[in-house]
């Protein structure tokens, strides 16, 4: 049943582009909420990393394991084995719907070092202060790209200064953003050695 699930939410996720009436808004909104609702006891039965990855490929995204050159894109073939085993890399959350109520299963992460988040519409400023605040990705996050999130401003950007071993951040197309200059002065100040670029207006 759960397998099943995975296949049909991948499904609706990639609908969420159709027209939408306000109807249909609310609908999708509640549906891309069951798909990040958090179960504690998933997380504790089959570990972090199983749970997160189940998370990420029910709402759309794929992701890297460590010591893996190919990404996990479906749901129903995910690594099956010793549950320590596979340790999550790399997220690529493009055209997710991932939100801020399922980041609490990035909590037990100890290997993330690179997330690419692209086009997703409910990624929104807390999503990034919740993310900065996750003591293991402060430890372990490299590199970011956020691109295309319409809901993100400048708040949520210099969140990000949390992340202290964060070494290249790439920002484009993000409408929300206003104050380019301020960003490059906070993370010059906070992340001297951080390689930012920016393509925004």
């Amino acid at each position: 049943q759960v397998m099943l699930f995975g296949k049909i939410s991948r499904q609706f996720c990639g609908l969420k582009k159709l027209p939408r009436s306000r109807d249909s808004r609310y609908f999708w909104g509640w549906l891309n909420a069951v798909f990040n609702k958090v179960d504690h006891e998933r997380i504790r039965d089959v570990g972090p990393d199983r749970a997160a990855s189940e998370w990420l490929l029910r709402c759309g995204a794929v992701v890297r394991y460590h010591g893996q050159e190919r990404w996990q894109k479906d749901y129903n073939h995910l690594p099956t084995g010793p549950l320590d085993k596979y340790k999550i890399q790399a997220i690529d959350a493009t055209d997710s719907c991932i939100m801020s109520i399922g980041f609490d299963h990035m909590e037990g992460l100890k290997h993330v070092e690179k997330i690419r988040l692209c086009k997703c519409h409910y990624i929104e400023d807390d999503c990034l202060k919740r993310l900065s605040q996750l003591e293991n990705l402060q430890k372990s996050m490299l590199e970011m790209e956020i691109i295309s999130c319409g809901n993100i401003t400048d708040k949520g950007i210099i969140a990000l200064h949390h992340l202290r071993n964060l070494k290249y951040l790439f920002l484009s197309d993000l409408p929300g953003v206003k104050e380019k200059e301020k960003i490059v002065q906070a993370f010059k100040t906070s992340l001297p050695s951080l390689e930012l670029k920016l393509d925004l207006k």
